[in-house]
């Protein structure tokens, strides 16, 4: 069972690279990264805090979204291509006669498939990381990346003359020999460009490599994952315009399902966001369960707040993992200005207002039980969330892209930690396998003879 699937799988991956329409999305997605650097000239801030930062904010939003687009059209075309096709031929016919399940006939398609798209995923993703590295130019004073320039070009133009050269003497097929060649000559190119400066001298590889950068490529990887599943099942029972309907909604409802669904599963409203915390003046953390902690929030809350009051905190403005904490005191003088007083009327005049904002001390032993205190940015709550069944489970089910899109995470700062990766891998896993028992189920009594 396992050669077989692995022949079809195999068949599949051949097939799907060797159509047209792979290399010319590929090539497209390297072409439109290079306008990409010529049309993020538009500043979205200037702190240098991050990885990316200034211009490249949005070079590195249009980049990934390039990749992602691309991706999603191709995976449409090449299911329709291997699949649906053959199943309009008959050509699978010849396939499913022989003693091979109609599951393990699917199971191929997909790795096929799957395989064909993450190498295109690949190499887009290398043109990406050369445009990130080559950064826009928002002066005239910037200095074009020389090495970049050079070793991207030549990526390219070798494959394509490699593809030409194979098909003129040997009668390779132009398209499979091109993106054969285009992924190793890519990653070496990268490679290559890593460790030079832009002015041409020898450094270490990862002086120039952004981390996170690589990881949330990554995490878009596992997102095609699961759009190449949307495609193969949609293609069992579908032709090739309607296939790539559904894909092209099932994107946009996967990008808006926390709009369209996610909001109607978790319900609660902030009264309030914490804006500092202070668990003491000798100790910058909770030390027991039981220890107080004083809580400066960013202006006054929508409700009134007594001490004894049990209020909830959570991460998100929805209320989703809520933990509790309990009242002792409140202290809302916001807006309330310190008088500053001096004879020198020069010092007058330029010490600064100080504006004494809300502060709450509060105990929070379930946050100590959790790993999980209250820190900037937490949303203070005056009830549970109330929790809607039916639309955690259809937003359970729908795919959401969103979990994969983590380009706000690298602009804004804050590092992804690898437990968020193994469960995002989880979740990809997930989905996968609950859109190949659909695929399986939609293709079980098709009509190929």
């Amino acid at each position: 069972m396992f050669g077989q699937t692995l022949a079809i799988a195999r068949n599949t991956f051949l097939e799907a690279i060797r159509q047209p329409i792979f290399f010319v999305l590929v090539y497209a997605s390297g072409i439109l990264q290079i306008f990409n650097t010529m049309l993020s000239a538009y500043s979205m801030g200037y702190t240098e805090e991050t990885e990316v930062f200034g211009d490249n904010k949005m070079l590195l939003d249009t980049g990934l979204a390039t990749v992602l687009v691309c991706c999603t059209l191709l995976a449409a075309f090449v299911a329709t291509s291997v699949l649906s096709r053959e199943i309009e031929n008959r050509t699978a016919l010849t396939v499913i006669s022989k003693p091979v399940p109609r599951p393990l006939f699917v199971l191929g398609k997909y790795l096929g498939v799957v395989a064909a798209i993450l190498v295109a995923a690949v190499i887009m993703t290398v043109f990406f990381l050369f445009a990130i590295r080559h950064e826009v130019m928002s002066t005239a004073r910037d200095q074009i990346d020389g090495p970049v320039l050079l070793f991207a070009s030549l990526a390219a133009l070798l494959s394509i003359a490699l593809g030409i050269w194979g098909n003129y003497f040997y009668g390779w097929v132009f398209s499979q020999t091109t993106i054969s060649a285009l992924l190793p000559l890519s990653l070496i190119g990268y490679a290559a460009a890593m460790a030079l400066s832009k002015e041409w001298e020898f450094q270490p590889i990862a002086t120039n490599l952004k981390p996170q950068v690589v990881l949330a490529s990554l995490c878009v990887l596992l997102a095609m994952s699961v759009i190449t599943a949307v495609a193969v099942a949609a293609s069992t029972r579908l032709g090739q315009v309607m296939t790539i309907t559904v894909c092209a909604g099932v994107f946009i409802l996967a990008l808006l399902s926390n709009h369209f669904i996610g909001r109607h599963a978790f319900q609660n409203t902030p009264i309030a966001t914490v804006d500092k915390v202070d668990f003491g003046r000798e100790r910058g953390e909770m030390a027991s369960p039981n220890d107080p902690m004083t809580l400066t929030l960013t202006g006054l809350p929508r409700d009134q707040i007594a001490p004894g009051q049990t209020l909830y905190f959570a991460p998100t403005p929805t209320g989703i993992q809520t933990d509790r904490l309990t009242v002792e005191s409140v202290d809302l003088r916001a807006g309330v200005t310190e008088r500053v007083t001096s004879s020198d009327a020069e010092r007058l005049r330029e010490a600064p207002l100080q504006v004494k904002k809300p502060e709450l001390v509060v105990r929070a032993p379930e946050a100590r039980a959790a790993g999980r205190p209250p820190a900037k940015g937490t949303f203070l709550f005056a009830q549970p969330t109330r929790r809607s069944v039916p639309a955690l489970v259809a937003w359970s089910i729908v795919p959401n892209l969103q979990f994969f899109w983590l380009s706000d995470a690298i602009t804004q700062g804050h590092p992804i930690p690898a437990r968020y990766v193994m469960l995002l891998a989880g979740y990809t896993a997930c989905q996968v396998i609950a859109l190949l028992a659909l695929a399986t189920v939609l293709f079980q009594r098709r009509d190929v003879g």
